[in-house]
Protein backbone atom coordinates (compact mmCIF):
# COMPACT_ATOMS: atom_id res chain seq x y z
CA UNK A 1 0.00 0.00 0.00
CA UNK A 2 1.41 3.39 -0.95
CA UNK A 3 2.01 5.64 2.05
CA UNK A 4 0.48 8.90 0.89
CA UNK A 5 -1.99 11.51 2.02
CA UNK A 6 -5.27 11.78 0.15
CA UNK A 7 -6.75 15.26 0.19
CA UNK A 8 -10.44 15.88 -0.30
CA UNK A 9 -10.97 19.31 -1.80
CA UNK A 10 -14.33 21.04 -1.37
CA UNK A 11 -15.61 23.53 -3.90
CA UNK A 12 -16.32 27.05 -2.63
CA UNK A 13 -19.82 27.56 -1.30
CA UNK A 14 -22.12 30.11 -2.83
CA UNK A 15 -24.16 32.57 -0.83
CA UNK A 16 -27.42 30.72 -1.40
CA UNK A 17 -26.19 27.26 -0.38
CA UNK A 18 -27.00 26.22 3.18
CA UNK A 19 -24.28 25.71 5.79
CA UNK A 20 -24.62 21.94 5.49
CA UNK A 21 -23.87 22.02 1.75
CA UNK A 22 -20.81 19.81 2.31
CA UNK A 23 -23.26 16.91 2.51
CA UNK A 24 -24.24 17.39 -1.13
CA UNK A 25 -22.05 15.39 -3.49
CA UNK A 26 -22.02 18.17 -6.08
CA UNK A 27 -19.95 20.34 -3.71
CA UNK A 28 -17.11 17.82 -3.38
CA UNK A 29 -14.38 17.63 -5.99
CA UNK A 30 -12.51 14.32 -6.04
CA UNK A 31 -10.65 14.80 -9.31
CA UNK A 32 -7.24 14.66 -7.65
CA UNK A 33 -7.82 11.89 -5.14
CA UNK A 34 -6.50 9.07 -7.31
CA UNK A 35 -4.13 10.89 -9.63
CA UNK A 36 -0.93 8.95 -10.47
CA UNK A 37 1.29 11.44 -8.63
CA UNK A 38 -0.41 10.59 -5.34
CA UNK A 39 -0.91 6.84 -5.60
CA UNK A 40 1.73 5.88 -8.13
CA UNK A 41 1.97 2.12 -8.53
CA UNK A 42 -1.28 1.63 -6.61
CA UNK A 43 -3.09 2.64 -9.78
CA UNK A 44 -1.72 -0.41 -11.59
CA UNK A 45 -4.70 -2.40 -10.32
CA UNK A 46 -7.18 0.34 -11.21
CA UNK A 47 -8.85 0.68 -14.55
CA UNK A 48 -9.43 3.90 -16.47
CA UNK A 49 -12.05 3.54 -19.18
CA UNK A 50 -13.59 5.75 -21.83
CA UNK A 51 -17.28 5.30 -22.66
CA UNK A 52 -18.80 6.77 -25.79
CA UNK A 53 -21.97 8.84 -25.63
CA UNK A 54 -24.92 6.47 -25.33
CA UNK A 55 -22.97 3.57 -23.80
CA UNK A 56 -23.98 1.91 -20.54
CA UNK A 57 -21.26 1.70 -17.91
CA UNK A 58 -23.27 -0.93 -16.08
CA UNK A 59 -26.79 -2.32 -16.07
CA UNK A 60 -29.15 -3.75 -13.41
CA UNK A 61 -28.28 -7.30 -12.29
CA UNK A 62 -24.62 -6.95 -13.27
CA UNK A 63 -21.98 -7.61 -10.63
CA UNK A 64 -21.51 -4.74 -8.18
CA UNK A 65 -17.78 -4.95 -7.57
CA UNK A 66 -16.43 -1.53 -8.56
CA UNK A 67 -16.68 2.13 -7.62
CA UNK A 68 -16.35 4.78 -10.33
CA UNK A 69 -14.83 8.27 -10.32
CA UNK A 70 -15.73 10.56 -13.20
CA UNK A 71 -12.67 12.31 -14.61
CA UNK A 72 -14.50 13.74 -17.62
CA UNK A 73 -18.00 13.77 -19.08
CA UNK A 74 -21.47 13.18 -17.59
CA UNK A 75 -23.21 10.08 -16.25
CA UNK A 76 -26.89 9.41 -15.65
CA UNK A 77 -27.88 7.05 -12.83
CA UNK A 78 -31.34 5.51 -13.02
CA UNK A 79 -33.45 2.40 -13.30
CA UNK A 80 -36.53 1.15 -15.09
CA UNK A 81 -40.01 0.98 -13.60
CA UNK A 82 -43.22 -0.55 -14.84
CA UNK A 83 -43.54 -0.81 -18.64
CA UNK A 84 -39.80 -0.05 -18.86
CA UNK A 85 -40.40 3.58 -17.90
CA UNK A 86 -37.06 5.22 -17.15
CA UNK A 87 -36.54 6.73 -13.70
CA UNK A 88 -33.62 9.14 -13.37
CA UNK A 89 -31.98 9.19 -9.94
CA UNK A 90 -29.08 11.57 -10.58
CA UNK A 91 -26.99 13.23 -13.27
CA UNK A 92 -23.34 13.38 -12.26
CA UNK A 93 -20.42 15.36 -13.65
CA UNK A 94 -16.63 15.45 -13.54
CA UNK A 95 -15.28 14.94 -10.03
CA UNK A 96 -18.22 12.89 -8.78
CA UNK A 97 -18.59 9.30 -7.65
CA UNK A 98 -21.07 6.50 -8.32
CA UNK A 99 -21.43 2.78 -7.67
CA UNK A 100 -20.64 3.28 -3.98
CA UNK A 101 -23.28 0.81 -2.75
CA UNK A 102 -20.84 -2.01 -3.44
CA UNK A 103 -19.11 -0.87 -0.24
CA UNK A 104 -22.15 -1.68 1.89
CA UNK A 105 -22.99 -5.16 0.66
CA UNK A 106 -24.65 -4.64 -2.72
CA UNK A 107 -23.77 -7.74 -4.77
CA UNK A 108 -25.58 -6.88 -8.02
CA UNK A 109 -26.54 -3.50 -9.44
CA UNK A 110 -30.06 -2.24 -8.85
CA UNK A 111 -29.72 0.67 -11.28
CA UNK A 112 -27.90 1.60 -14.47
CA UNK A 113 -25.13 4.06 -15.26
CA UNK A 114 -25.29 5.68 -18.70
CA UNK A 115 -22.77 7.94 -20.45
CA UNK A 116 -24.63 11.09 -21.54
CA UNK A 117 -21.56 12.21 -23.51
CA UNK A 118 -18.07 10.83 -24.10
CA UNK A 119 -17.04 10.02 -20.53
CA UNK A 120 -13.85 8.91 -18.79
CA UNK A 121 -14.05 7.08 -15.46
CA UNK A 122 -11.57 5.55 -13.07
CA UNK A 123 -12.92 2.18 -11.92
CA UNK A 124 -11.62 0.87 -8.61
CA UNK A 125 -12.47 -2.54 -7.22
CA UNK A 126 -14.41 -2.69 -3.96
CA UNK A 127 -11.58 -4.67 -2.38
CA UNK A 128 -9.01 -2.01 -3.28
CA UNK A 129 -11.29 0.76 -2.09
CA UNK A 130 -11.77 -0.94 1.28
CA UNK A 131 -7.99 -1.10 1.70
CA UNK A 132 -7.63 2.58 0.80
CA UNK A 133 -10.40 3.58 3.21
CA UNK A 134 -8.73 1.60 5.98
CA UNK A 135 -5.44 3.44 5.46
CA UNK A 136 -6.77 6.95 4.78
CA UNK A 137 -9.15 8.58 7.23
CA UNK A 138 -9.94 11.46 4.88
CA UNK A 139 -11.13 9.06 2.19
CA UNK A 140 -13.30 7.20 4.71
CA UNK A 141 -14.93 10.48 5.72
CA UNK A 142 -15.44 11.39 2.08
CA UNK A 143 -17.25 8.13 1.31
CA UNK A 144 -19.47 8.62 4.37
CA UNK A 145 -20.40 12.06 3.05
CA UNK A 146 -21.24 10.60 -0.35
CA UNK A 147 -23.61 8.05 1.16
CA UNK A 148 -25.12 10.62 3.48
CA UNK A 149 -25.66 13.02 0.60
CA UNK A 150 -27.50 10.38 -1.41
CA UNK A 151 -29.85 9.58 1.48
CA UNK A 152 -30.58 13.26 2.12
CA UNK A 153 -31.21 13.95 -1.54
CA UNK A 154 -33.64 11.04 -1.86
CA UNK A 155 -35.49 12.17 1.29
CA UNK A 156 -35.79 15.71 -0.07
CA UNK A 157 -37.08 14.46 -3.42
CA UNK A 158 -39.66 12.26 -1.66
CA UNK A 159 -40.85 15.15 0.52
CA UNK A 160 -41.07 17.38 -2.54
CA UNK A 161 -43.10 14.77 -4.39
CA UNK A 162 -45.55 14.38 -1.51
CA UNK A 163 -45.99 17.98 -0.41
CA UNK A 164 -45.34 20.16 -3.48
CA UNK A 165 -47.08 20.56 -6.82
CA UNK A 166 -45.43 19.99 -10.19
CA UNK A 167 -44.67 23.67 -10.88
CA UNK A 168 -43.03 24.13 -7.48
CA UNK A 169 -40.93 20.98 -7.90
CA UNK A 170 -39.63 22.16 -11.27
CA UNK A 171 -38.72 25.62 -9.97
CA UNK A 172 -37.09 24.09 -6.88
CA UNK A 173 -35.03 21.86 -9.16
CA UNK A 174 -33.87 24.84 -11.24
CA UNK A 175 -32.84 26.71 -8.10
CA UNK A 176 -30.99 23.69 -6.79
CA UNK A 177 -29.17 23.24 -10.10
CA UNK A 178 -28.17 26.92 -10.20
CA UNK A 179 -26.90 26.80 -6.61
CA UNK A 180 -24.91 23.60 -6.96
CA UNK A 181 -23.70 23.66 -10.56
CA UNK A 182 -24.09 27.26 -11.65
CA UNK A 183 -21.43 29.91 -12.15
CA UNK A 184 -22.14 33.48 -11.10
CA UNK A 185 -21.79 36.06 -13.84
CA UNK A 186 -22.58 39.48 -12.40
CA UNK A 187 -26.05 39.21 -10.89
CA UNK A 188 -26.92 36.18 -13.02
CA UNK A 189 -26.17 32.46 -12.76
CA UNK A 190 -25.27 30.26 -15.71
CA UNK A 191 -25.53 26.46 -15.76
CA UNK A 192 -23.60 24.94 -18.64
CA UNK A 193 -24.58 21.63 -20.24
CA UNK A 194 -28.25 22.16 -19.46
CA UNK A 195 -30.24 18.93 -19.54
CA UNK A 196 -33.30 18.15 -21.65
CA UNK A 197 -36.89 18.84 -20.65
CA UNK A 198 -37.46 15.09 -20.45
CA UNK A 199 -34.56 14.66 -18.00
CA UNK A 200 -35.97 17.43 -15.80
CA UNK A 201 -39.33 15.67 -15.92
CA UNK A 202 -37.71 12.37 -14.90
CA UNK A 203 -35.92 14.02 -11.97
CA UNK A 204 -38.99 15.92 -10.73
CA UNK A 205 -41.65 13.25 -11.34
CA UNK A 206 -43.52 15.49 -13.79
CA UNK A 207 -44.20 15.35 -17.54
CA UNK A 208 -42.12 16.83 -20.34
CA UNK A 209 -45.08 18.98 -21.36
CA UNK A 210 -45.34 20.44 -17.84
CA UNK A 211 -41.61 21.19 -17.76
CA UNK A 212 -41.83 22.95 -21.13
CA UNK A 213 -44.84 25.01 -19.99
CA UNK A 214 -43.14 26.10 -16.75
CA UNK A 215 -39.85 26.97 -18.45
CA UNK A 216 -41.60 29.01 -21.13
CA UNK A 217 -43.63 30.83 -18.48
CA UNK A 218 -40.48 31.72 -16.52
CA UNK A 219 -38.76 32.84 -19.71
CA UNK A 220 -41.72 35.09 -20.58
CA UNK A 221 -41.30 36.72 -17.14
CA UNK A 222 -37.63 37.33 -18.01
CA UNK A 223 -36.50 35.23 -15.02
CA UNK A 224 -34.40 32.88 -17.12
CA UNK A 225 -33.32 31.96 -20.62
CA UNK A 226 -32.25 28.56 -21.87
CA UNK A 227 -31.22 26.46 -24.82
CA UNK A 228 -29.72 23.01 -25.26
CA UNK A 229 -26.32 24.14 -24.04
CA UNK A 230 -27.04 26.31 -21.01
CA UNK A 231 -29.51 27.74 -18.52
CA UNK A 232 -29.21 31.39 -17.47
CA UNK A 233 -31.03 32.42 -14.28
CA UNK A 234 -31.35 36.19 -14.17
CA UNK A 235 -32.37 36.56 -10.52
CA UNK A 236 -32.31 33.66 -8.03
CA UNK A 237 -34.37 35.49 -5.43
CA UNK A 238 -37.16 36.32 -7.88
CA UNK A 239 -37.11 32.78 -9.22
CA UNK A 240 -37.42 31.46 -5.66
CA UNK A 241 -40.39 33.76 -5.06
CA UNK A 242 -42.20 31.97 -7.89
CA UNK A 243 -42.57 28.90 -5.69
CA UNK A 244 -45.02 30.77 -3.46
CA UNK A 245 -46.81 32.73 -6.17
Amino acid sequence: MVDTLIEVQAKPKTALIMDNSIWFLENIDVTGIFCPKKLGAALDTHDQKVFKKGEYIYLPEQSSDKIYFITGGRVKIGNYGDSNKEITKAILNKGEVFGELSLVGENVRRDFAFAMEDTTVCAISTADMNLLIKDHTSLSLFMMKIMGSRVLEMEQRLESLVFKDSRTRIIEFLLDMANKKGERVGFEWVVRKFITHQEIANLTATSRQTVTTVLNELRSKNLLTFNRKRLLVRDLAKLGAEMTS
